[in-house]
């Protein structure tokens, strides 16, 4: 009895872990999700929106810093040059991958046109399905530098 017990507790838990997919090529992905946060951080400044609509994924959700929730039309609408921000410039990414999704965690360096300036610190959450990679969830904090 003992034996069984120990044979289907053992079978339970190798049930319960994650699938990783085998055709995912992590350092491809790794360097697609890096290139897609850069993309991001710079139509910041450009206003370029183009690339954004193709890897937020349709049912996109994000926590912005004042708590507010944003989704993908907010995020891929088009937009002129900002006339806040002079600059914004990609720092560290750390992606960790979890079976079919990844989990990027990254950092910004923002510089206003009056001069303020801060950094955005956030997570982003990426799916990969159908073969492609896309951002399902963000989460933003924004921690500015005293002047």
């Amino acid at each position: 009895m003992k034996t069984v017990l120990i044979t289907v507790a053992l079978f339970a838990a190798s049930s319960c872990k994650a699938p990783t997919p085998s055709h995912i090529d992590e350092v491809a992905a790794e360097s697609y999700i890096v290139e897609c946060a850069t993309d991001w951080a710079e139509s910041v400044v450009t206003g370029d929106m183009s690339r954004r609509r193709v890897y937020f994924a349709n049912e996109f959700q994000g926590t912005g810093i004042d708590g507010a929730r944003y989704d993908r039309a907010a995020v891929t609408q088009d937009h002129d040059p900002s006339t806040v921000y002079a600059s914004n410039v990609i720092g560290l990414i750390d992606v960790r991958f979890f079976g079919s999704t990844a989990i990027a965690y990254g950092e910004e360096t923002w510089t206003k046109v009056n001069g303020e300036t801060g950094r955005w610190i956030w997570t982003d959450i990426w799916l990969h399905r159908d073969g492609e990679w896309q951002i399902i969830a963000a989460q933003d904090n924004e921690i500015r530098v005293a002047q």
